[in-house]
């Protein structure tokens, strides 16, 4: 009997990295040195901010997600914090709106002018104040507008409800407390009805965000994890960490049985924390090593082996950290399935990173792009915190689509036509203040763009124009 290797067909297996060129870069930022293991970079559609460092209080820079080239040194900076930044993170379900956590043991929310920061930002439109020490992690609901996440070094996590009328709020909604050490990282399933923590003690816990119940706990000797992923609906979560000898490691776990990993998988001896990224409509993993100037990435299925190693990018450069643009964000037309912004710190430059499956036909790819999660919120705050769990709200990127799977509501995609050029419209009359000012962004953003298309249409007329005169005067008197 002759032996045959084993071939599993796979669309992403010659997906590849495509670094963008000098020019497309972001170049001369002063990125922060701080050394806590987090990305200090938040993407969307519309604009990139990053930690950067300075003296005297935090702050970071908010930047058109079009900027190309040189930042201007004194580019006016988001400046409101006593101290070091230490994370940031973009509302999913609203593009100028970003939290940002610091070591003055606050978490600001902000509002982003329609046209980015024209000059230095120091008034939040909210102050959470409720930790006692600094604080390390913030993260959005995946589903429920202004609900905010955040953990300290005082161990403490604490979910907080963005919907009431102060400015300054002094108490969270839930405060969980099940940690005896910092928290390294958090995870939600997709409708946020679990919320998976990995912790300095060692030990990765599952628990109920709402009630703050813990539901299970993993302590395993063999994997000390640093951060965690609940790998969509797949009832399995992988963390990233180092095994008892030190070597960088990934371990998958059953959600519902954590006493021993399914599996481990055995990488390197570098040093650098892994952050792990994980794409639910591909089921691709890209893991990314602090330090490191490669890209691993692997596809993911519900059956054994689990882990099925793609290939890597590989590149000189080493990242300190990545920020992610979400999958609205991404140019369909040349089938790019995944975008990072790579923060190489040596060289005070934030670069590209496009993943991108070659195909030879132009056309949208369907495969490729299943319905994704939009940018409407599923669920109001208080729905959310009564009890009430649901998925996202599915939309497809294919150009040209404006309406969304589920109850067809009218299309408000204004906040997004870098992404696929739809229709842009501004329906259903506001029900809160911060809707209002929502619309009357839009509605900036909407005026600004067609002023764009009118200058671009009347260039290309005095083109034109200039085209028949030149063919007019180049042809002979007696053949006109």
């Amino acid at each position: 009997m002759t032996w045959r290797p084993q071939y599993r067909s796979s669309k992403f297996r010659h997906v590849f990295g495509k670094a963008a060129t000098k020019e497309s870069c972001y170049d001369g930022v002063p990125i922060t040195r701080s050394v806590q293991d987090n990305n200090f970079c938040a993407v969307n559609p519309r604009f990139l901010a990053v930690i950067t460092e300075c003296a005297g209080g935090g702050a970071f820079l908010v930047l058109s997600v079009h900027h190309r080239g040189k930042v201007d040194p004194h580019h006016p900076r988001v400046s409101g914090h006593r101290g070091n930044v230490l994370d940031i993170k973009w509302n999913p379900f609203n593009d100028w709106c970003i939290a940002s956590g610091s070591e003055d043991t606050t978490v600001k929310v902000w509002e982003i002018p329609p046209h980015g920061v024209l000059k230095n930002l120091t008034v939040p439109w909210k102050e959470l104040q409720g930790h006692s020490r600094r604080v390390s992690l913030i993260e959005w609901h995946p589903t429920a507008n202004n609900i905010l996440f955040s953990t300290a070094y005082d161990y403490q996590v604490m979910i907080w409800n963005l919907d009431c009328p102060e400015q300054v709020i002094k108490n969270p909604v839930r405060t969980i407390s099940h940690h005896t050490d910092v928290v390294l990282s958090m995870s939600f399933n997709t409708d946020c009805s679990l919320l998976a923590t990995t912790c300095k003690d060692r030990k990765v816990r599952l628990m109920e965000p709402r009630s703050g119940n813990l539901l299970r706990e993993a302590n395993c000797k063999t994997h000390k994890a640093s951060k965690v992923l609940i790998l969509g609906n797949m009832k399995m979560l992988l963390t990233t960490g180092t095994s008892r000898w030190n070597e960088r490691q990934i371990a998958l776990w059953d959600q519902d049985d954590l006493s021993v990993p399914l599996l481990e998988e055995n990488l390197d001896g570098s040093s650098g924390v892994l952050f792990p990224f994980y794409d639910p409509d591909t089921h691709m993993l890209y893991l990314a090593g602090k330090g490191d100037g490669n890209i691993r990435y692997y596809e993911i299925s519900s059956e054994k082996p689990y882990i099925h190693f793609l290939t890597e990018y590989r590149s000189h450069l080493p990242q300190k950290g990545m920020g992610v643009m979400p999958k609205r964000g991404l140019d369909v037309s040349s089938c790019e399935v995944f975008r990072f912004y790579k923060l190489v710190t040596i060289k005070s430059l934030i670069e590209p990173l496009s993943m991108i499956v070659p195909r030879r036909s132009e056309s949208y790819q369907e495969d490729l792009y299943p319905m994704t999660a939009g940018y409407k919120p599923a669920l109001t705050a208080d729905e959310w915190l009564s009890g009430i769990n649901k998925g996202p709200v599915l939309m497809s990127l294919k150009p040209g689509n404006s309406k969304e799977d589920g109850d067809h509501a009218d299309d408000d995609r204004s906040r997004m036509p870098v992404s696929n050029g739809e229709d842009l419209a501004l329906c259903s009359p506001p029900r809160t203040e911060n809707e209002l000012r929502l619309k009357f962004h839009r509605q900036q953003e909407e005026i600004r763009r067609l002023r764009e298309l009118l200058n671009q249409r009347d260039v290309r007329i005095k083109q034109l124009e200039l085209e028949i005169k030149n063919i007019k005067n180049s042809q002979p008197q007696g053949s006109l």
